[in-house]
């Protein structure tokens, strides 16, 4: 590409009163709406002008962290400066010190925090226990928090991460809790699995029941005020809860008439939680994100609830900028390749972002703020979820094979009994990497959801196990044996051993006296105790029952060539007579992007090579390329210049700002980019031929210092400047 100076002509006023009549290219239209947003406790600030479409407002209390303000105040902050604002606030912890010392009711609160065997109280904060959520507490919620942001005019509200620890479960406010659930008193969970089962049945209806009524009373109370109050769940996955011993009520929230939605929250945190494969445990952060991400889509897609699928350019460990960087790009890639999703938390915290110090390097404790060419790529890469497109196309690899989930995830993973052991959640992962690994795109299908008809909708194969979870509700069994009778394939894997199978539950009480609750499911598809391993029919579909549980496959190496040739056999012959490829890599055009993941860990080592007409997108310079090889372990975002309709028409393909007030006439265009201080932004312009004059201007009409080429064979011409979040005017003529 050839560097050109930046030319100086006459004054953008001038040039706009000779044009004639706009029109507008492919991305100039932008009206306003609510698919990305961020969450912020702070009021609105030029270094942190994310330029999304919501300000998620944190917290209601007055002068919240440096900001001496009111919560109105800080609404406020965002709202003039064009902001549609949103409320956040956590439902399991929060800074509710009123509520704790007495404050709102007169009645000291802190034996209400979720407490361990060794009677520790668990922390969130200084004085910000994780709660147990009595009902006195809900009352305090709809009193002190909800009503006042409902007064305050936000008609949207996100009380986050409902949760509630497996470790803990004795306190006197669980015993209470317990009693009353129950009708019987408090039992230690560790002394046995039956109780370990009933006190996370008990943690996971505490925060059901928390979270339903608060989001009723706000709808109810929103009506009242002729508000129509939308209500969303921002939460972990439930991989990563279970992984992370934690319950939640996760995906029955879904089919709650007051929860209109969630929040995907994954991020590096989260997907850089190690695991095993092939007899390794290590970090897999692009697979682990791919497995949340699917998850949390897969949790509401059979019930229409709106998803944000979170990312973060950092994450709360201190780390380094390059670890940052690397794994950022491995979940917003994995984030992109459900392309069924369209809705985005941009970042959470921009504050900690745009001003908070990092190491420089893995092997220094120098700290400095966010690289230049590291806040650039990042602005790049969150613009492009302003206009990220929904698709049909499905991410390359053989479609329709789904392992199955289920809330009870949660149930069995601390403490261990019998020695039981489920090493970082090794039979679920057991399931879904050996596939994943060979590039298949693994979906999951969770058992909560097995009675909407669209949850079976392109599903060939279904695996499933009941070594690390139980299914809650007989009446799944059912719609799981009606889909294998009209043509599924069901593979079963598990011994049936671990000392949960036992637990007083629906499968032994009554009339049921089934050992295992397989044995209701393997009786409903016509199979005869005592359940052996084998392949058998049943109506048009099939029935494999392997006797091997999950985490075997993964635990040790080369351990599940039989799991794995299995599956194999299977989609290649009737009823489903597909190919199942093994390969390297996945990818997924949505409009004109390109994502592409390489996953390592695999026979072929061979990178994956896109040839075209390509913005990169993880480059900070947003360089054209001709080919792109993307090496085992990377990814890839790439923009396709060769797909854009009407290439005459001016428009931004890529850049670090977010565009407003775009203007094409015969030989001009000129549009204002608007992004937050400290920040340099680039942007690549395509142009029916090269600029005879940039003009680059701040909102006061004084010129700017930029920089620009041109390169001639994508017509594009690359631009970079200053960032302002009061807008910068460029104008480019030919």
């Amino acid at each position: 590409m050839q560097k050109t100076a930046l030319l100086y002509l006459i004054p953008v006023l001038l040039l706009l009163a000779c044009a004639k009549p706009a029109q507008f290219g492919e991305n100039a239209a932008r009206p306003k709406g609510e698919k990305t947003a961020f969450q912020t406790s702070n009021p609105w600030k030029p270094v942190t002008d994310v330029r999304a479409d919501v300000a998620i407002v944190y917290s209601v209390k007055d002068h919240h962290g440096k900001a001496d303000m009111t919560f109105e105040e800080r609404v406020k902050t965002w709202r003039d400066k064009g902001y549609t604002t949103h409320f956040m606030t956590g439902i399991a912890w929060g800074e509710y010190q009123d509520y704790f010392t007495g404050e709102w009711d007169g009645e000291w609160h802190l034996d209400e925090g979720q407490v361990t065997q060794q009677g520790d109280t668990l922390w969130h904060g200084h004085m910000v226990p994780y709660i147990v959520p009595s009902q006195n507490f809900i009352e305090y919620m709809k009193e002190k928090v909800i009503k006042r942001v409902i007064d305050a005019g936000i008609d949207a509200i996100y009380l986050e991460e409902p949760e509630f620890w497996a470790k803990a479960g004795y306190s006197e406010a669980f015993k209470r809790e317990w009693k009353d659930y129950y009708g019987f008193d408090w039992r230690p969970q560790h002394e046995s699995a039956e109780n370990t089962y009933l006190s996370n049945k008990l943690k996971y209806h505490l925060y059901y029941r928390a979270v339903e009524q608060c989001f009723s009373f706000a709808k109810e109370y929103g009506k009242t005020k002729g508000m129509d109050i939308r209500c969303y769940v921002p939460t972990h996955s439930l991989v990563n809860y279970s992984q992370w011993m934690i319950v939640s009520p996760e995906a029955s929230l879904a089919s709650l008439p007051s929860v209109d939605g969630y929040i995907a929250q994954v991020w590096t945190g989260t997907s850089r939680e190690p695991n095993y494969f092939n007899g390794q445990e290590k970090e897999r952060v692009f697979e682990t994100a791919f497995l949340e991400y699917g998850s949390m889509e897969s949790m509401t897609a059979p019930t229409g609830r709106k998803m944000y699928f979170l990312t973060d350019p950092i994450e709360d460990w201190p780390r380094d900028w390059a670890d940052y960087k690397k794994n950022y790009q491995a979940t917003f890639a994995a984030q992109l390749l459900y392309p069924m999703v369209a809705d985005y938390e941009v970042m959470p915290w921009p504050d900690r972002i745009y001003e908070g110090l990092y190491r420089t390097s893995a092997d220094s404790e120098e700290k400095a703020p966010i690289p230049r060419f590291y806040s650039t790529q990042m602005q790049v890469m969150v613009n492009t979820l302003n206009d990220m497109p929904l698709s049909d196309n499905n991410v390359s690899g053989a479609q329709g094979v789904g392992v199955l989930m289920s809330n009870s995830l949660m149930f069995q993973r601390f403490p261990t009994h019998q020695g039981y052991d489920d090493p970082q959640l090794s039979n679920f992962y057991g399931q879904t990497m050996p596939l994943l690994k060979r590039g298949v795109p693994v979906k999951t299908v969770h058992i909560e959801n097995v009675s909407f008809p669209r949850t079976w909708d392109g599903l060939k194969i279904l695996i499933m196990s009941y070594s690390n979870m139980k299914p809650m509700e007989e009446e799944a069994h059912g719609h799981i044996a009606d889909w294998v009778k009209k043509g599924g394939v069901l593979v079963y894997c598990g011994r049936d051993k671990d000392a949960f199978q036992g637990v007083q539950e629906w499968w032994n009480k009554g009339e049921n006296t089934f050992n295992a609750p397989s044995e209701d499911l393997f009786q409903k598809l016509g199979l005869k105790a005592p359940f052996a391993a084998g392949e058998f029919t049943y109506g048009k579909g099939k029935v494999v029952v392997m006797r091997a549980d999950p985490k075997e496959f993964i635990l040790k190496e080369n351990n599940d060539l039989e799991f794995v040739n299995t599956i194999k056999k299977l989609y290649g012959s009737e009823p489903i007579s597909g190919k199942l490829e093994f390969k390297n890599h996945f990818s997924l055009t949505r409009g004109p992007y390109e994502i592409i993941s390489v996953v390592n860990e695999n026979e072929h080592t061979s990178p994956y090579i896109a040839r075209g007409k390509f913005i990169d997108l993880f480059d900070p310079k947003i360089p054209v390329l001709d080919e792109k090889r993307v090496q085992p372990g990377e990814q890839a975002f790439l923009y396709n210049i060769e797909s854009v309709k009407n290439p005459q028409i001016p428009r931004v393909l890529a850049t670090a700002a977010r565009i407003y007030d775009e203007k094409i006439t015969t030989n001009e265009y000129a549009l204002v980019a608007k992004s937050p201080l400290n920040t340099t932004n680039v942007m690549r312009i395509l142009l029916p031929e090269q600029a005879s004059a940039i003009e680059v201007r701040d909102v006061n009409g004084e010129t700017l210092q930029a920089e620009s080429s041109w390169d001639e064979a994508s017509k594009t011409c690359f631009l970079s400047f200053e960032n302002s979040p009061e807008g910068v005017h460029v104008t480019l003529s030919w």
